[in-house]
């Protein structure tokens, strides 16, 4: 799909805020409301829009630890972890990466007994190393155009 300067002003204003009416972002971007719900449309059919989400605080959630965990996964542990993975709800977001390590990912958790227990459930799998997240430098930063 072509991306045109129109349906980037698109996906900045819903990257900014996604529940602004079709209207307010026609009014951003200098056409009328019908056409911005078509394009957007366009966009999710054609798998540019993945999907909208609520960002929720995780310490106003009652967490009070986000962490960073590497794992270099032992012999033969690396596919059954990938689908051990999915099933842990403290898991945010996790990447299988290159290097040293085989995944990284980011954990919130409600204290340190917790992340100790989460720990020992993933030693099973491989070698961990962990990093506790003292505050985002850049958060949730919406994809812009290249230049």
């Amino acid at each position: 799909m072509k991306i045109d300067s129109i349906n980037w002003k698109i996906l900045d204003a819903l990257q900014i805020n996604a529940r602004q009416s079709n209207a307010q972002i026609g009014r951003q971007v200098g056409i009328s409301s019908p056409a911005v719900g078509e394009r957007i449309r366009k966009m999710e059919d054609a798998g540019l829009i993945t999907g909208y989400k609520t960002v929720v605080s995780p310490f106003k959630a009652e967490y009070q630890l986000k962490a960073i965990i590497t794992l270099r996964a032992f012999m033969g542990k690396l596919k059954p972890f990938l689908e051990k993975v999915k099933t842990y709800e403290e898991v945010l977001n996790c990447y299988r990466i290159t290097g040293n390590e085989n995944i990284v990912m980011e954990v919130i958790l409600k204290n340190q007994n917790h992340l100790e227990n989460f720990i020992d459930q993933l030693i099973v799998y491989g070698e961990t190393k962990t990093q506790i997240v003292l505050s985002h430098v850049v958060a949730h930063r919406s994809i812009a155009k290249l230049k």
